[in-house]
């Protein structure tokens, strides 16, 4: 509440102006610190992922395998197939249902993006469940290493 005196009347006035001195310093300071933690809070790790150790899903009668090979080369069921009938492929394979789930394997040599481009093509066509096919971890594998 602030009172004008350069008034001449016995009776003080109240003026309804808002100080924002405040506000404007409590907003420089969160503008600092989240200029400071942006950069922290990227992640530019290289990273060297586990093999599996989950417990091993039985298939189903039918699975329907994607294999990626080490030259890039996309391979559905035993036949080989192009990048680019890779849609029509499926709809063959799964008989257009697109609710069929796509078993992916693909060489250890596969680089991850090639990999994603593979994923995402399968996902253009329209069939959004994927599931990566691993070796299993065993006990004996690990002691190996």
């Amino acid at each position: 509440m602030a009172a004008r005196l350069d008034t001449d009347d016995d009776d003080l006035t109240e003026t309804s102006e808002i100080n924002v001195t405040p506000f404007i310093d409590v907003m420089l300071v969160l503008l600092i610190i989240f200029m400071v933690a942006a950069p922290l809070a990227t992640v530019d790790i290289d990273v060297d992922l586990p093999a599996s150790t989950a417990a091993r899903d039985e298939p189903p009668e039918a699975p329907i395998y994607l294999t990626v090979r080490a030259d890039l080369s996309l391979v559905l069921g035993e036949e080989p197939v192009s990048d680019e009938a890779l849609e029509a492929a499926l709809d063959r394979a799964t008989d257009a249902d697109r609710q069929a789930r796509i078993f992916l394997r693909a060489d250890q040599s596969v680089a991850y993006g090639d990999l994603m481009a593979v994923m995402n093509a399968v996902r253009d066509a329209g069939y959004l469940k994927l599931a990566l096919v691993g070796l299993e971890d065993t006990a004996q594998a690990r002691a190996e290493r």
